[in-house]
C-alpha cells in the first residue's frame, strides 16, 4: 500500500534526503491572497466582518462572538463522565510534565557591583486556538492552556469554530475542556478570522469588549497558518504548523500490527496527514503493507485514512541498518517519532531531530496525543530541526536586568569606549565617559 524508497547501500546526503523523503506540500505563500482581505475586513469592520466570513465559512452565525459562561457550565455539565475522567487525567498529567518546565530568575555578577539578571516575564494575554474540522480536538485545548497557564500568562482565551449542529457554538467537548481548565474566554470562531480578531480585538454585538492578545498558539489549517505569517509581528505566533505526520523507525524486531496501526491513526487526523515508515527490514514492510490492507478496510474513516497512506506524503524508506536509519529520520525530523527497534531507548537517546520521540512498543503516538504528559502541538514539515514544540517556555520571555555601580562602569568605561570607537559610534563611548567627572575620563 504504501509507496517505497529504497536507499540501502547508500543514504544520501541531508539535502538530498530532504528532496527524496515523503512530505506533504504546504503552500502557505499562495494562500495569503486569499487571507488578505479578510484579515483586512477583520481590521477595518471588526466583529460584522467575523460574522458574514464565519456564516460563509462555517454556515452558521453566532449571536454573539463571546459564549456565554452559561453554556460553558452546560457543556461541562453534560459532558460524558467517562470524557471528563480522561480530561481530568489529561490535564494532570500535562500539569505534572509542564509545571517541572518553570524557569527561575538567574543573577550573575559580572564584577563587583555589576549584575546580569535573566528575569523570566509571561506573556500578558494569549489566544489559543482548537481547531473544529474534521476532528474535534478538546485534546489541543488541554495542550495550549496549560502551559500557557503554568507560566503564569494572566489572560486566556480559546478561539473555536462555531458549529451549526450546536447552534453556533464551539463543539460542547470543547467547550467543556475549557470550562475544566478554568479558561471562561471563549469566542466562537474559527481560521483566518479567528487570528484577526484575537490580533486586532473588536467590540461585540453585545458591546462586549474582545480585547486583542499579544500571542496567538495552536494548529489549524492553512488559511489559519497563512494569517499567523501576515499578522506575525503584530502578535507573537508559536509556529506554522503543517499537515501532521510521523515516522516510524523500525527493524525486524518491531510487531507489524503495531507499526500498520500507528500509520493508520495519524492519517486518520487528514488526507494530507503523512504516515512514513522507515526500516532495515523488506520483511517487515511487506507485513505492514499486508496489515494496512486489512487496517484501512475497516477503519471508520477508511477513505480519508487510505488516500493518506496512498499520497505521496506518505510511503516506506527502506535502508541498510538503524544507523543509517537514524540518519534518515533526522533528515526527515518528524513532528511524531516512534522508535521500535531492539534497544529503542539507546536508539531513540542518538535521535537530534524530532518534534516529541516515542521509544518501544508501548509508546504509540496517540498516547502523546492525550495522556502521556508531553504537549502534541509540535513543529511539522521538518520544523523539528530548528524548532520546539509547544512548553511553558513558548509563555515566557527573558528579560536581562543590568545593575551596575558607578565603581564597576568605570572598571570597564575604557573597553566600552574601545569597542565603540572600533565601530565607528564615538557617541555610544561618549554616553559612558559622560558619567564621570573631567579627571576621570
Amino acid at each position: 500500500m504504501l509507496n517505497r524508497t529504497d536507499l540501502r547501500g547508500r543514504v544520501p546526503s541531508p539535502v538530498e534526503l530532504r528532496a527524496r523523503l515523503p512530505r506533504a506540500e504546504m503552500d502557505v505563500d499562495a494562500a495569503l491572497h486569499q487571507v488578505r482581505p479578510v484579515v483586512e475586513a477583520v481590521r477595518d469592520r471588526g466583529v460584522e466582518a467575523v460574522l458574514e466570513y464565519t456564516e460563509r465559512f462555517d454556515h452558521v452565525r453566532p449571536r454573539t462572538v463571546r459564549v456565554p459562561a452559561a453554556e460553558l457550565d452546560r457543556a461541562l455539565a453534560e459532558l460524558d463522565p467517562d470524557v471528563r475522567d480522561a480530561l481530568e487525567e489529561s490535564i494532570a498529567r500535562a500539569r505534572a510534565v509542564h509545571a517541572d518546565q518553570r524557569r527561575e530568575d538567574v543573577t550573575t555578577r559580572v564584577a563587583d557591583g555589576g549584575t546580569v539578571t535573566e528575569r523570566w516575564v509571561p506573556v500578558g494575554r494569549v489566544g489559543l486556538y482548537a481547531p473544529g474540522g474534521l476532528a474535534v480536538y478538546p485534546s489541543s485545548v488541554v495542550m495550549n492552556t496549560v502551559p500557557a497557564q503554568e507560566a503564569g500568562v494572566n489572560s486566556v482565551v480559546l478561539c473555536s469554530p462555531p458549529q451549526a449542529e450546536f447552534g453556533g457554538l464551539p463543539h460542547p467537548t470543547t467547550l467543556a475542556a475549557a470550562a475544566l481548565l478554568g479558561v471562561d474566554e471563549v469566542w466562537a470562531v474559527g481560521g483566518a478570522q479567528a487570528v484577526a480578531l484575537l490580533a486586532y480585538g473588536a467590540t461585540d454585538t453585545d458591546g462586549t469588549v474582545l480585547a486583542p492578545v499579544d500571542m496567538v498558539t495552536g494548529p489549524g489549517n492553512i488559511y489559519l497558518t497563512a494569517a499567523k505569517r501576515m499578522l506575525r509581528g503584530l502578535i507573537g505566533i508559536d509556529s506554522e504548523a503543517g499537515p501532521t505526520e510521523i515516522a516510524i523507525l523500525a527493524d525486524e524486531t518491531a510487531d507489524p500490527a503495531h507499526v500498520a496501526a500507528d500509520l493508520v491513526s495519524q492519517a486518520e487526523h487528514d488526507t494530507l496527514a503523512a504516515s512514513v515508515l522507515v526500516t532495515t527490514s523488506e520483511a517487515l514492510a511487506d507485513a505492514v503493507d499486508a496489515e494496512l490492507e486489512r487496517r484501512v478496510a475497516a477503519t471508520k474513516h477508511s477513505e480519508r485514512v487510505e488516500q493518506a497512506l496512498r499520497g505521496k506524503q506518505s510511503g516506506t524508506v527502506l535502508v541498510s541498518s538503524v544507523e543509517e536509519g537514524l540518519r534518515v529520520v533526522d533528515a526527515y525530523a518528524a513532528e511524531h517519532l516512534e522508535i521500535q527497534t531492539a534497544n529503542a531507548r539507546e536508539v531513540a537517546a542518538r535521535v537530534r531531530n524530532a518534534g516529541a520521540v516515542f521509544v518501544g512498543p508501548y509508546a504509540p503516538v496517540s498516547l502523546g496525543d492525550y495522556c502521556a504528559g508531553s504537549n502534541h502541538v509540535l513543529p511539522t514539515g521538518g520544523f523539528a530541526r530548528h524548532s520546539s514544540g509547544l512548553s511553558v517556555q513558548t509563555f515566557l520571555r527573558g528579560i536581562h536586568v543590568i545593575d551596575y555601580s558607578e565603581q564597576a562602569l568605570a572598571e570597564v568605561a575604557g573597553k566600552v569606549v574601545a569597542l565603540a570607537n572600533a565601530e565607528d559610534l564615538p557617541a555610544h563611548g561618549e554616553a559612558v565617559t559622560a558619567r564621570f567627572p573631567e579627571g576621570t575620563r
